[in-house]
């Protein structure tokens, strides 16, 4: 019979409020759910206030609540605080979009190390807006994003498909081998038509960076319906990956249909992580870190996991975005870069001090 990690280290999943244990065996107190949401939400908000206020230029506070309240017409900056209004809504639903599906990744795979890249579809979306620019001369965000989203989803596809060849059907280590190789071809063929083509290369950059900025409420109002069900998949099978997660002998044994909860774990993150990518592109280590500190704090319950990415989440890519605009005055460093500046510092520590949660 197949176990986790999760059995030999953690304790099994029970409730809501399991805390695991720590690194010397005794059980490990976590807070209450409820206490730390608020608290995540309190400095969601500063993160929020901060993201509008602060940039190359620093607009009053009171400025920005006349321009939300429709009572603005005087304020010189309009156009800056709607921009950054718009910035600050992209940023908060990849951030929460990335993290959840980094959390729901893990759980799927019981691999640590794994991120909403695994199924291949940062690399699908990035072949099909290479595509788009090379071969259809495709050059608005707008176009980038159905290019993106459509590319997203086949590399999903593709990966569970290449993944299910063998006889068991789709297992972790399949599905994580499936998906790096995946990663990896579609790479490749993004290189090549990239140095075939000056032009090419120079409008993808800009999309490849990852970055929350220069998008309009007209492209989250089109990708937002994506964010919207992807979430609720991964939402209503929080059950499933705390049973995933004890191995699919003991899933089974509980009464759980692994193959339906695969797939299921598997459309809700492609959906996230294809409409994430698509509105910002390729964003990473937010969805690698953000998870790891959850189950750190709250334990290894998915119930109280996913919850917490949801709202620590947009916080850190907030944050990461707002610094970036502060550090290189009058230019920015795009958040693509400053989630990685900010993550790997943090994501070593938990390593360095054996506090590295095990799925």
């Amino acid at each position: 019979m197949s176990t986790s990690p999760t059995l030999e280290r953690e304790g099994p999943v029970t409730s809501p409020g399991g805390g695991g244990r720590g690194s010397s065996g005794a059980p490990r107190r976590t807070p209450g759910l409820a206490a730390l949401l608020v608290a995540l939400a309190a400095l969601l908000v500063v993160a929020v206030v901060t993201s509008i206020v602060l940039g190359s230029k620093a607009i009053p506070l009171g400025d920005v609540l006349q321009v939300l309240t429709g009572h603005g017409d005087g304020v010189a900056d309009r156009g800056i605080v709607d921009a950054r209004v718009a910035r600050t809504l992209v940023g908060v639903l990849v951030g929460a979009a990335l993290a959840v599906a980094g959390a729901a990744m893990q759980g799927l795979t019981r691999n640590p190390l794994a991120d909403p890249g695994l199924l291949g579809v940062n690399a699908g979306a990035g072949l099909a807006v290479v595509v788009a620019i090379a071969v259809f001369g495709v050059g608005s965000l707008s176009g980038y994003v159905w290019w993106a989203m459509a590319g997203a989803g086949l590399a999903a596809v593709l990966v569970h498909a290449l993944a299910g060849l063998a006889g068991g059907g789709v297992t972790p280590l399949r599905l994580t081998l499936a998906g790096a190789a995946v990663t990896a071809g579609l790479a490749s063929w993004s290189s090549g038509l990239l140095v075939s083509s000056k032009q090419s290369f120079d409008s993808f950059r800009f999309w490849q960076v990852g970055t929350i900025g220069g998008r309009g409420f007209d492209l989250v109002v089109t990708v937002l319906p994506f964010f919207g069900v992807g979430l609720v998949v991964v939402l209503l099978a929080v059950r499933r990956l705390n049973a995933l997660a004890l191995g699919d002998d003991l899933a089974r044994g509980l009464g759980e249909n692994v193959l339906l909860a695969r797939a299921t774990v598997a459309v809700g993150v492609a959906v996230l992580c294809g409409a994430a990518t698509a509105l910002a592109g390729p964003i990473g280590f937010l969805g690698l870190v953000v998870p790891h500190v959850a189950r750190f704090v709250v334990g290894p319950d998915h119930r109280r996991i996913i919850p917490v990415c949801l709202v620590a989440g947009p916080t850190l890519l907030l944050a990461a975005d707002t610094v970036g605009r502060l550090v290189a005055q009058p230019s920015e460093v795009q958040a693509g870069i400053m989630t990685a500046v900010i993550g790997v510092p943090v994501f070593v520590v938990l390593v360095r001090r054996g506090r590295m949660a095990s799925l």
